[in-house]
């Protein structure tokens, strides 16, 4: 048995953690000598000064109903801003592919392989920004940053009006990918950081689904500018998708300023909260065990970061599920034009393929809550990406019948939407430890940005319109997909195992089983170093 020990942990101002004794007291416990945890008090060596204030040694119980009533608080605060944030980065994002049947390509004399750049020049910039942004956020108040961010990136595409060249679009684009670079990995942080782990899946979703629903407001809206006619066949001074760029950029200039004003960064800085509720909603997020914040770098949880299976993983999912979508939606309007729709009829069927997306999204969600099966619901979801491609490369568009089948097998191809999302939600789920986070985070969105960068690129503007070398490569992918979520389900399944056996052992031998009342919850541990943690798959 590990030698016992008595250990005064002591508070003071001038500790790294900058917590004063006015704000924690000072408290005595026993500790188990090497390297088991401490089991008595939360270390608040390894806390952070902010959630110190907020949290206790031990988990107080919170009933249902208080439950609910904090959640709808937080819902209405946060996941209002992320879900309506996203929808609207989405839309900016997925102008072009909207604008491309509208004349843009003939008004600045793209050519070639041009039209794709101008979706992966975006990707690019955030491969070089992700990092540094990730380290922001982590160091940043989080809202404050998204907020800029968007009336930056909303500035940005509000200028794409006045673009004349390939040149000018290009630095546009890639000046709006640097700005919307914060987004996604934000919300990834604000979803572990405010919500529990059961409620993080559905919270995703609910975002995340805002891709589907810009398909569908994108493409009503599109309709509506296609019928801007500007001098000489008619009266307005702007073509129409000079139009559509103006009117979202300065809407999102609107909406950033109203994220700074609406927005808490944290629960520790929510003054629209009561102390007693900020508390409580740090208490709600305890069963995480991932912690809420913590600024302090550590150099272990980097290393144990690039060991770990699970950022791989994550990455090759990442890169499989998004060479696929940004290709399919940077080309989506032009793939469904090549099924011989007339333009205004592409830019309606553009709003059922979202109204496909959200369903997707939505199912998926339900029957992981049924179940409790993640990985596995996400390798089922793969399964209707293959029927479609091989309708989409083998079928050719010879009758009308042939037109609906080739459109709906489109639209089933977006299945694997699914394993997208789930994947980012398993991140905030099962990456515990500050720094570990910060890196896994980083990792699987410069992932996203390669798949992202490289999808336009494998529809080759001479293999139109049936861009049989993409869906061949998409095809790898899914297949690819599907062998890195037998292994990913296998070894977190086995980790489980593991640690299961470990407690049993410490148990048996009278050094210490499980941690019932979860102590070191805020304690900035990483998931392999906290026995305590069990994964999600």
């Amino acid at each position: 048995m590990a030698e016992e020990k008595i250990v005064n942990t002591q508070v003071d101002g001038g500790s790294e953690r900058g917590i004063s004794k006015a704000n924690v007291d000072p408290v005595s416990h026993i500790e188990m000598g090497g390297d088991d945890l401490k089991k008595d008090h939360v270390d608040y060596n390894r806390i952070d000064a902010e959630v110190a204030k907020y949290t206790s040694d031990v988990a107080i119980h919170i009933t249902p109903e208080e439950n609910s009533r904090l959640k709808r608080l937080i819902d209405k605060r946060v996941l209002s801003i992320m879900v309506f944030t996203y929808f609207l980065q989405a839309l900016d994002k997925g102008t072009m592919s909207f604008t491309s049947i509208m004349g843009v390509k003939e008004d600045l004399h793209l050519v070639g392989q041009q039209f794709s750049w101008l979706t992966t020049c975006i990707y690019i910039a955030i491969l070089f920004v992700e990092y540094p942004t990730n380290y922001m956020i982590q160091r940043l108040p989080i809202a404050k940053y998204l907020g800029s961010s968007i009336i930056i990136w909303g500035v940005v595409l509000a200028l794409h009006s006045v673009a004349k060249n390939f040149t000018h679009i290009l630095v546009l684009r890639t000046l709006l990918g640097i700005f919307e670079a914060v987004c996604q990995p934000a919300f990834v942080f604000l979803s572990s950081m405010w919500y529990k782990r059961e409620e993080q899946a559905a919270t995703v979703t609910y975002w995340y689904m805002m891709n589907g629903m810009q398909q569908i407001v994108g493409g009503l809206l599109a309709y509506s500018f296609s019928l801007i006619k500007s001098a000489p066949k008619g009266n307005s001074p702007l073509k129409s998708w000079q139009a559509i760029f103006i009117t979202y950029g300065s809407f999102s200039v609107l909406w950033g300023i109203v994220v700074l004003w609406w927005m808490p960064d944290s629960p520790m800085r929510a003054k629209c909260f009561s102390e007693e509720d900020k508390k409580l909603m740090v208490e709600r997020v305890r069963s995480n065990q991932t912690g809420v914040q913590n600024r302090q770098f550590r150099r272990y949880q980097v290393v144990e970061a690039f060991k770990d299976p699970q950022m791989y993983c994550y990455c090759l999912i990442a890169i499989c599920t998004t060479l696929p979508t940004s290709g399919l939606g940077a080309f989506a309007n032009i793939i469904i034009k090549g099924f011989k729709f007339t333009l205004l009829q592409t830019q309606l069927l553009a709003m059922v393929l979202g109204a496909y997306i959200i369903l997707v999204l939505l199912s998926s969600n339900w029957i992981i809550k049924r179940t409790g099966q993640n990985v596995l619901v996400m390798m089922v979801y793969v399964i209707p990406s293959f029927v479609g491609t091989i309708v989409l490369m083998t079928v050719q568009n010879t009758s009308k019948a042939t037109q609906g089948g080739l459109l709906f097998s489109y639209y089933l191809v977006l299945s694997f939407w699914a394993a997208q999302t789930v994947a980012m939600s398993l991140i905030s789920r099962n990456i515990a430890g500050q720094s570990k986070k910060t890196i896994v985070v980083a990792a699987n969105f410069i992932s996203w940005a390669t798949g992202n960068a490289i999808g336009p690129q494998v529809f080759l503007a001479w293999d139109e319109p049936r861009y049989f070398i993409a869906f061949a490569t998409h095809m790898g992918c899914y297949c690819l997909l599907v062998l890195v979520l037998i292994f990913l389900r296998f070894y977190l399944k086995s980790q489980n195992a593991k640690k299961d056996r470990i407690q049993a052992e410490r148990a048996a031998s009278g050094i210490g089983g499980v941690d019932v009342d979860m102590v070191h919850a805020f304690d900035d541990l990483t998931d392999q170093e906290n026995m305590n943690f069990r994964y999600v798959y």
